[in-house]
């Protein structure tokens, strides 16, 4: 979504870096096309004016001129303003001290509500807690058997008594739904409410009487991140109207210019909760503002990376195969397999290398990785027999021509798998060796690679490999003079060649 900003910045510090020196008419051209970036990705335009005038302020002190580099200086100051539009810190849900918490959605149709309540539901079950989903949208048509199925897929348990689809009293419904958690158990309750195409005072009324009804600890309201400066009106109607405590942006995968999100806590003044990123349950997180900078400033996010291969790698298995990565033991094709599979369950390959520092330079080579390919290489190796992934050395033609035609490939396929393992398993001894591990000659004892290659003369000496030192034309270690400590001989360094400081 922020790709185009993203550019746009990248562009402009770019022109910085190749300054020793800022002067007042380089902050304010800086200034300028930074707003100008801003309001093309559909910024509001207070947040806007606000923004720049921070940052031309922090930019003329004594923070950049005093810097031994002042452009680095002022693109550390537009990361640290755009944490600030963005929030600041990071803002957790808010728990009640008497269970069950109550969080309350809001929002327009079309934002995603109902998919985001089994989103929300979904990671506060991996959290540890028993959230119980509750079907108070009765007006839209199939709103109802909507939330189940989404309910079904998070693994959560649904309140829904009434029909919908215009059938029943959402009120009565929210408000029955508390008790039926304290019944069963459940330690939040997640209402999802009807919206409409637009701002509406039967919808606001409904909204009003719902929130009365079951005194919400959280109200988020779901902000289309798509639908620009009518995102931070509606924002604003919602907050005189029914009021809320937190924003949660769906649909921040969408190609929109992304202005919303950079707007909507600086007019309302409540903060990002939630980033909703994709159409899968799984792919909804907590809005970290600093991370949020990093990526439009194109600085990475590795902390999200890390968090993510946390969640989907299994820490012992991992240790495993770390192991083996290292030297210990033969990294098969089965290890390799599990890697793959526990990779592919973090998301399309294309969005996890996004979050590398850099990664913004190389939007058409990322548009190439097809997550197919890793789709391919998964068959093929589970159409190979145990043995076989254990030791793919006896993977003859024969075998190769029948794992072809097992995995719908062909063997050419087969052919480049194998070869790449080969080359990968090589080269994971090698960094294990020369990290001083076993599985190869290291740093640690045992020979280094240069030394296995030296052979020795029939009077049992050590025979160098360089021919011309065999030759005598070489003065080697052995045959070099002693110094005395301290000693230097006399060198004329006006003799040296052009390319090492002398006169040639």
């Amino acid at each position: 979504m922020f790709d185009a900003l993203s550019d746009r910045l990248t562009k402009v510090f770019s022109s910085l870096r190749s300054k020793g020196r800022l002067t007042d008419a380089d902050i304010d051209a800086t200034a300028r096309e930074i707003r100008i970036a801003l309001l093309e990705a559909d910024v509001a335009l207070p947040a806007v004016k606000a923004f720049i005038h921070a940052v031309k302020e922090r930019a003329r002190g004594a923070e950049v001129h005093k810097a031994l580099n002042p452009a680095q200086q002022v693109i550390k100051i537009v990361h640290e303003e755009l944490i600030t539009i963005l929030g600041g810190e990071t803002r957790r849900l808010t728990f009640a001290k008497i269970p069950p918490t109550v969080v309350m959605l809001a929002g327009l149709q079309g934002a995603g509500k109902t998919t985001l309540a089994g989103k929300l539901a979904l990671w506060l079950r991996n959290q540890g807690h028993a959230p119980l989903l509750v079907a108070a949208d009765l007006q839209r048509p199939n709103a109802v058997q909507q939330l189940q199925v989404v309910g079904e897929r998070a693994g959560v348990a649904v309140y829904a008594p009434e029909p919908g689809s215009g059938v029943g009293d959402p009120v009565q419904v929210a408000k029955n739904s508390i008790d039926v958690a304290q019944r069963q158990q459940h330690d939040i309750v997640i209402v999802d409410t009807a919206g409409r195409l637009g701002v509406d005072e039967e919808m606001m009324g409904q909204a009003i009487a719902i929130r009365d009804a079951v005194s919400p600890d959280e109200i988020l309201f779901v902000l289309d991140a798509m639908i620009g400066q009518d995102a931070v009106r509606t924002a604003e109607a919602f907050r005189d109207g029914v009021g809320f405590t937190g924003v949660v942006l769906s649909k921040l995968d969408g190609d929109a210019r992304g202005g919303a999100a950079l707007s909507v806590r600086h007019i309302t003044g409540q903060p990002i909760l939630f980033a909703s990123l994709g159409e899968k349950l799984e792919e909804f997180d907590v809005f970290h503002p600093d991370r949020m900078a990093s990526r439009i400033l194109d600085m990475g996010d590795m902390l999200t990376l890390i968090e993510q291969a946390q969640q989907h790698f299994d820490e012992e298995q991992q240790q495993r195969l770390t192991k083996k990565v290292m030297g210990e033991g033969e990294f098969t094709l089965e290890d390799f397999l599990e890697q793959m599979l526990a990779v592919r369950k973090m998301g399309p390959i294309g969005n996890l290398l996004k979050m590398l520092p850099g990664m913004g330079q190389m939007k058409e080579q990322l548009e190439m990785v097809d997550d197919k390919h890793l789709d391919r290489v998964t068959a093929i190796i589970r159409s190979m027999t145990p043995a076989e992934r254990t030791e793919p050395k006896m993977i003859n033609g024969s075998r190769r021509l029948r794992i072809a035609n097992g995995s719908g490939t062909t063997v050419t396929d087969v052919n480049q798998l194998v070869d790449r393992f080969f080359d990968a398993r090589k080269m994971m001894k090698q960094m294990g060796g020369q990290m001083g591990l076993p599985g190869a000659g290291g740093f640690r004892g045992g020979k280094s690679a240069k030394q296995a290659k030296q052979k020795k003369d029939k009077k049992g000496k050590r025979r160098s490999g360089n021919p011309a030192k065999r030759a005598g034309n070489v003065v080697t270690k052995s045959d070099a003079p002693t110094l005395p400590p301290g000693a230097m001989p006399d060198i004329d360094f006006s003799k040296l060649p052009k390319e090492l400081g002398g006169k040639g």
